[in-house]
């Protein structure tokens, strides 16, 4: 991303990279179809739901991969139409799940009221209709594990009748025909051994059941664009090889990455609002940013970022510790030791944030901050204005004297 002056954008604010977006998308894309004939990338809303990067996705190439009837409605209004769309999930609604359906969609079952609602469209068609199996990591692949039994509440158990009974209950049916198998599983490894493993284990249900499939959703889970880590190519490969040695190599394989597309192409910047000392050692560098805005599950302690001084020649100080701007008293983001001062209007950029950042990040204290989309030229543009008071206000039906 190339921006002449950082000082120009309002804080707190994300900046959204057309450019590093695309080429994710691209990357990707290219990567799997030099190994297979059809490919599909469901941009993972639940990852990032920013319409105009939802918009980008959709202009871009991307299915929209949705797993609620909130997404599905906010994908729609982004432009895919239903065949532009993966359902997931276990948060359908009848008349979502229904149009979906008859609109062409791909759409996986989860759950067992989605067996039944199946029996209610109407006859004079045949529905394509996937299927997700449930996978056991510690069974699939120990190494990738966490734990001696990372099982999954989702999917169905080819371990017990479940899996079985699904299949059968669409067989049964002149209506169905079962195109595909959904094997979404993230591990903590991110390696495509793990892949490769459930690819394999997916390819031996396949089997077992002599199934006529269209196409394999692997999900997501992936690593992006970053150095010394797992390429794209690298994935593609571990998803072939399985599939080739089962002679399953012309389904059409689908990906769902999240993670893999939106952290990269995110940054979240952050200006110095106040200063304190509380001892002679110690400075509180108060920022209008929040753990809530990069780290929502708390976990980090550190993170990929670009210290920006709006002056040079800053003496030193032995201990900084850069807060937020809640008044939780943890809304701690990392310490500086022998760095030079920061100063009030001073800012802080971090990258790789826009992986369940947005989506995760609560109403609390201040609200939701704007978002700057930058395009290759390095010119930008408002796609998100801050939340207001007045916002909420709007959407509570009561009247107050």
């Amino acid at each position: 991303m190339v921006v002449s002056n950082i000082f120009q954008f309002s804080t707190p604010c994300f900046i959204f990279d057309e450019a590093e977006f695309q080429r994710g998308v691209a990357g990707f894309h290219d990567a799997l179809a030099l190994k297979f004939k059809s490919v599909a990338i469901g941009y993972s809303v639940k990852t990032n739901s920013l319409p105009y990067a939802l918009m980008q996705a959709h202009r871009f190439g991307c299915k929209a991969e949705v797993v609620s009837h909130d997404e599905y409605r906010l994908a729609r209004l982004c432009g895919f139409a239903p065949n532009d769309i993966i359902y997931n999930g276990p948060m359908k609604s009848w008349e979502t799940f229904h149009e979906a359906m008859v609109g062409g969609a791909i759409v996986n079952i989860e759950t067992k009221r989605e067996l039944q609602w199946l029996d209610r469209l109407s006859e004079g068609h045949v529905y394509n209709v996937g299927l997700r199996l449930n996978i056991n990591i510690s069974k699939v692949s120990p190494e990738d594990a966490d734990g001696e039994d990372d099982n999954s509440r989702f999917g169905f158990s080819d371990e017990t009748d479940e899996f079985a009974d699904a299949v059968n209950f669409i067989s049964s049916r002149s209506k169905l025909r079962l195109a595909g198998l959904h094997i979404h599983r993230t591990a903590h490894s991110r390696s495509p051994r793990f892949y490769e493993r459930s690819i394999e284990y997916a390819a031996s249900v396949i089997k077992k059941y002599d199934l006529d499939l269209d196409y394999l959703d692997v999900g997501g889970g992936y690593f992006g664009i970053f150095p010394n880590k797992p390429t794209f190519e690298d994935y593609a490969e571990s998803f072939y090889r399985p599939l080739k040695k089962a002679g399953l190599e012309n389904l059409k394989i689908i990906v769902e990455p999240g993670n893999a597309l939106t952290a990269s192409c995110f940054k979240f910047l952050s200006e110095v609002i106040d200063v304190k000392k509380v001892d002679e050692k110690t400075r509180f560098v108060t920022t209008d940013g929040s753990r809530n805005d990069i780290d929502p599950f708390f976990k980090k302690t550190d993170y990929l970022k670009e210290i920006l001084y709006k002056s040079d020649n800053r003496d030193t100080e032995p201990l900084q510790i850069i807060t937020g701007c809640t008044c939780l008293e943890y809304d701690r983001l990392f310490t500086l030791t022998n760095k030079p001062r920061l100063e009030v209007g001073d800012r802080i950029l971090y990258n790789n944030v826009g992986a369940y950042t947005m989506t995760l990040s609560p109403q609390f204290i201040r609200l939701w901050p704007r978002v700057y989309a930058v395009d290759r030229e390095g010119e930008y543009k408002l796609v998100r204005r801050e939340s207001r008071a007045e916002d909420i206000m709007k959407l509570n039906q009561s009247k107050y004297e």
